[in-house]
């Protein structure tokens, strides 16, 4: 059988009106309210299986925030630091990614001042894609995926392709089409009203 746990008893008024009034908030935290309901409810007198059933959670859940709550008090009620993975690249590296995305690739011609087209390096990608990304990250120092190049790319906001529309092609024979039509179909008269 399961041993019965409660919130012990509020230190003062103070931590008393801050969990109930965090309890009953609208624009808290979810989990910072439902754990803040699980302690009120303890202090109101329901057992773990009632509050579980209340709060719509197993009763494991109810047991540790209230052991949380016992130990640290509104401080407990908080996510531990160092929950979740570790990011495996430093935020110098991340910065570095979204500017080698944001720069020129070096097979992309340029215009010179002399006006003709020029490539910094011609057997580079002439467009940024994931994998040429993660190419030109990885001869950079950075060891990186690059399904994790799309992920920080995704997060930033940051475009690595262009779009492409249907008057570019990379076929040396397209004709782009002529002119519109409408000039030579009547315009449509409207009856008067």
């Amino acid at each position: 059988m399961p041993r019965l746990v409660r919130a012990r008893p509020p230190q003062d008024g103070r931590e008393d009106r801050r969990i109930r009034r965090l309890a009953g908030a609208r624009h808290a935290p979810a989990d910072w309210i439902d754990r803040a309901r699980i302690v009120v409810l303890s202090w109101d007198g329901q057992k773990v299986a009632a509050i579980a059933a209340e709060v719509g959670c197993h009763e494991k859940r109810v047991r540790r925030w209230l052991h949380r709550f016992n130990a640290d008090g509104l401080d407990g009620l908080a996510d531990r630091p160092g929950c979740g993975r570790k990011s495996r690249i430093i935020e110098a590296e991340r910065s570095a990614v979204v500017a080698l995305a944001r720069s020129v690739p070096p097979g992309k011609p340029v215009r010179t001042p002399s006006g003709e087209l020029e490539a910094s390096g011609e057997a580079g990608p002439g467009e940024w894609t994931l994998d040429s990304l993660t190419l030109a990250a990885r001869q950079a120092g950075i060891a990186v995926a690059r399904s994790q190049v799309r992920r920080i790319l995704l997060a930033e906001g940051v475009r690595w392709r262009r779009t492409r529309t249907w008057t570019t092609s990379k076929d040396p024979e397209f004709a782009p089409k002529g002119p519109a039509s409408w000039s030579s179909t009547p315009a449509r008269r409207r009856a008067p009203r």
